[in-house]
């Protein structure tokens, strides 16, 4: 029998919608169902509402509204940054800078254009995660046509130092791509002072429908189209536009950015308790990511002599909700990319758990986590050959 109480903590993965949202986007499935391209008036309807929602992504960023292009969604915005920068630019040069720890939908992207003759260079990350300034400098050539740095990375929640980054790419006359879809709603952001020229977001992340992104772009900025088609999105990105799930994505940004500051200091003390209890009453546990410069809600502990996915299983039977890592891979048994660009051995990623918490969790599912974890990665080390007749480990705090 499974357990009859849920409790989430897996909103890096994705979030519910919220009531608001569903509520602002209900007319626009049934009553207010025009094609925004046609001209009557429930068309020109249904294009006010696109045009609204872009005005509230456009105020979350600090940028202007017709810098801002809907997408299906993060994996699309990546892409088409990425892509359409480098083949807008490839007369000018035909190498681009990422790092080893980007989401797949950045990776996969780049190494697509490694066959199509563009050089790529992964920089490093230090043992938190974070990318050096001076690296990224080092690495400029006269060849390089973008940089493409995530803000926050979706595993262990890891925070990079943007602005100071983007002035880099800034002083060399380079596009600054940053995939942002972990941050927003996390993290205050104002593309123009943090010298971003490209940014990647997804509904879904905070609290917004599945199925809708938007891409920002800087005026000026060159860049090849990547759906072709009609006249849509000001004829840089074809296809009927998603109405329903625009407006989603506009109610939501603008929910989770009122007030960032006051969401997060109450995730951030639910995460720092958990966080803390969890290294307090299990051994040979090491903390993944910076200590501080970190996602609000983002926890990533690695247990040794144990396998992660067990403990997943084991914590759903409890009705608790977790992963090892971006979602998009959960189903792998590769080590995880990022651990391992952190330095981290591939036996001690292979037992790593990514708590994330968010707007539904509470003291109590602290509590109760703090109360079965411990008894679950016991329970498990009583099993493994690995951890009988240990007495040492990486208990790091």
């Amino acid at each position: 029998m499974g357990a009859t109480r849920i409790i989430y903590l897996d909103h890096s993965a994705t979030t519910y919608v919220k009531p608001e949202v569903a509520n602002a986007m209900a007319p626009y499935h049934t009553e207010h169902f025009g094609n925004p391209s046609s001209i009557y008036r429930i068309a020109r309807d249904s294009k006010k509402a696109i045009d609204a929602a872009r005005a509230q992504v456009a105020a979350a960023l600090g940028a202007e509204p017709d810098e801002i292009y809907f997408t299906s969604g993060g994996s699309e915005s990546d892409n088409w940054a990425i892509k359409g920068i480098a083949f807008a630019n490839r007369k000018k040069g035909n190498h681009i800078i990422t790092t080893a720890i980007e989401h797949h939908a950045v990776i996969h992207t780049c190494q697509y254009l490694e066959k199509q003759g563009f050089a790529v260079t992964y920089l490093p990350v230090d043992e938190f995660g974070l990318v050096s300034p001076a690296a990224l400098e080092a690495a400029i050539t006269e060849q390089t046509i973008l940089v493409s740095i995530m803000y926050a990375n979706n595993e262990i929640g890891t925070i990079e130092p943007i602005a100071e980054l983007g002035a880099i790419a800034r002083k060399h006359k380079i596009p600054f791509h940053t995939d942002a879809v972990q941050a927003v709603g996390n993290v205050a952001i104002d593309v123009k002072a943090q010298n971003i020229d490209l940014l990647s977001l997804s509904a879904h992340k905070f609290y917004g429908p599945k199925g809708v992104g938007a891409l920002y772009i800087r005026k000026g900025t060159k860049i090849d189209t990547l759906i072709h088609g009609g006249g849509q999105e000001r004829r840089r990105r074809a296809g009927t536009e998603n109405i329903a799930g625009i407006v989603g994505l506009g109610k939501a940004i603008a929910l989770a950015t009122a007030d960032i500051e006051g969401h997060n200091a109450r995730i951030r003390a639910l995460r720092d308790r958990l966080m803390q209890g969890i290294l307090a009453k299990i051994p040979h546990a090491r903390l993944n990511g910076h200590p501080e410069k970190r996602l609000p809600g983002n926890i990533n502990i690695s247990f040794e002599f144990i396998e992660g996915e067990s403990i997943l299983l084991w914590l759903d039977d409890e009705g608790i909700c977790a992963s090892t890592g971006s979602a998009c891979t959960s189903g792998s048994l590769e080590p995880s990319h990022v651990l391992l660009a952190t330095g981290l051995p591939v036996e001690i990623s292979h037992g790593s758990l990514r708590l994330t918490l968010g707007d539904v969790n509470t003291d109590a599912d602290v509590d109760f986590v703090l109360e079965v974890l411990p008894k679950v990665v016991t329970r498990l080390r009583e099993m493994s050959p690995l951890y009988k007749g240990k007495d040492g480990g990486c208990n790091v705090q």
